[in-house]
């Protein structure tokens, strides 16, 4: 059974012994960070496309680049994977591809730890995507222990393209963000981004 299975919070929680913390907003204030004119003009065409369009239309035409920028502001210190298969343990249902993952490795042809951040996409109501983003945020947890690069905080994030919530893994509490980050402004949206890289540790 894939990550996919995990449809609510309860089903994830119930199943790995989580605990959950609502609605704490755990994100600083943080500088915002101004996108490059590259990423500037690619949203001005793709916005208003993408915005109405499918989960595969948002995901390539606003996450993806997005996540992109992120990398280029990290001089290309983490990589970044698509789409990518992070099975971790079939066994626990800990399989399955993840829209989008950052690591903190310059490896570009294999996931290597520690993984930071999981980024699950959906196309409208963004609580559908939790418990499958908490179930990739454990998987994480996990690999990242069994590379012997465990790292006390993963993060997490659903995202339309055009809102964006956040949420993060510490031992067995989970914290969810409630409030719902716009796309655009995008400079917000990079600056909480390189702050969960830089402070995963």
């Amino acid at each position: 059974m894939p990550y996919s299975q995990f449809t609510t919070i309860g089903k994830v929680k119930e199943a790995f012994n989580l605990t959950t913390a609502e609605g704490i907003h755990f994100l600083p204030d943080i500088e915002p960070i101004q996108p490059s004119p590259t990423l500037t003009s690619f949203l001005e065409e793709s916005l208003p496309l993408a915005a109405s369009a499918s989960e595969k239309a948002r995901s390539e035409g606003i996450i993806y680049p997005v996540l992109l920028e992120v990398r280029r502001i990290l001089q290309r210190r983490v990589s970044l994977f698509s789409g990518e298969d992070f099975t971790v343990d079939e066994s626990l249902g800990l399989n399955g591809r993840c829209d989008f993952l950052l690591s903190r490795s310059e490896e570009l042809l294999e996931i290597e730890a520690p993984v930071l951040i999981i980024i699950e996409a959906k196309k409208a109501d963004l609580r559908t995507g939790f418990g499958q983003c908490i179930a990739e945020m454990v998987a994480a947890q996990r690999f990242n222990q069994a590379k012997q690069t465990p790292i006390s905080t993963i993060y997490g994030a659903v995202s339309s393209g055009t809102q964006w919530r956040f949420l993060k893994l510490e031992r067995q509490t989970v914290t969810i963000d409630l409030i719902d980050y716009p796309l655009p402004p995008v400079e917000q949206i990079l600056g909480f981004l390189v702050w969960m890289i830089q402070e995963a540790g």
